[in-house]
């Protein structure tokens, strides 16, 4: 079963042809500079026709495409409902129309973070399992949630997806939501450099010679024995999981799937996280597990299947 896909990221656009578990043909092209989405539409249709060559397929073939998207979607009418400040024109397009001019088959469009977690149970880590999380580390912090086997989506497209704006510190730093204290604003990407600026002992720090105040080095200066570095590593390991702690509380798993480039660490992230889920968490069955992802940035785009053979109620 041939699908094409595409994953809507900040600064590039990953595109593929899947043939259901597996992918064919990927490429992908930066989307950085870009006027507009509309802008985009011309390259990224040239790259789809290209993979479809690659992987000896034709568009006939393909039961729809797939776009997973960093923003609120509402899948029954197709609309982009918020771009969160990404291809900010994309709600005014017709997407659907696109697709169909260009290759004659109908669109799908949902939430990259729901995305990935349809590739994951699919294909990876949540294979098998009804009733999983997704916590995507990175930039921000992403999540996803499905219960017996179906995503959760909610009356106005939101349910499930804000996983990184639970509140772990109601006197903490304001969010970009407007909330304060949501996990995202205590230990995400973009938060990560003021907190570790503002600390008394930056100028001692070997954070402060680092031109890329980002996780990769902060773990590396952890490992190394900085002391800002370990501190800051804990506060962002306690935070994520009293985070999980609260997808667990929220949505019932028996998995949580950790994704996201930060988990380039995850072999301590993980185990950290474990054992404060197996402490705190309020259940009746038994211990949710918790496990990194399994397909890195191919999870949304091996969503695809699942997306478009998913009967929408």
């Amino acid at each position: 079963m041939l699908a094409l896909s595409l994953d809507m990221g900040g600064t590039h656009i990953a595109c593929a042809v899947v043939d259901d578990e597996h992918i064919r043909a990927s490429r992908t092209i930066s989307s950085a500079g870009a006027a507009s989405l509309e802008a985009l539409l011309p390259q990224m249709e040239q790259t789809l026709r290209t993979l479809l060559q690659e992987a000896n397929a034709n568009a006939s073939s393909c039961i729809g495409m797939s776009m997973g998207f960093p923003g609120i979607i509402d899948i029954r009418s197709g609309r982009i409902i918020s771009t969160l400040k990404k291809y900010e024109d994309a709600k005014e397009l017709n997407l659907d129309a696109w697709c169909r001019d260009a290759f004659g088959i109908p669109l799908r469009i949902e939430n990259d973070a729901r995305m990935a977690l349809l590739g994951e149970k699919h294909a990876g880590a949540a294979r098998g399992i009804d009733d999983v999380v997704m916590m995507t580390l990175g930039t921000g912090i992403g999540g996803a949630a499905m219960m017996q086997g179906r995503l959760l989506r909610g009356a106005h497209s939101q349910g499930g997806c804000l996983g990184g704006h639970f509140t772990v510190n109601w006197r903490g730093r304001k969010c970009a939501c407007g909330n304060i204290g949501c996990a995202e604003a205590e230990a995400s990407g973009w938060s990560l450099p003021q907190i570790i600026r503002e600390d008394e002992g930056f100028e001692e720090s070997s954070l402060s010679q680092a031109e890329i105040l980002d996780f990769r080095m902060l773990f590396e200066e952890a490992q190394r024995g900085d002391a800002l570095a370990i501190a800051t590593r804990q506060r962002c390991l306690e935070v994520w999981a009293a985070n999980a702690v609260s997808l667990v509380h929220a949505y019932d798993p028996e998995v949580i799937v950790m994704g996201g480039g930060v988990m380039q660490s995850g072999d301590v992230i993980v185990p950290y996280v474990q054992k404060h889920v197996q402490s705190y968490a309020w259940t009746t069955w038994g211990t949710p597990k918790v496990c990194a992802a399994e397909l890195g940035t191919d999870a949304a785009l091996l969503g695809a299947i699942p997306l478009l053979n998913e009967d929408l109620v």
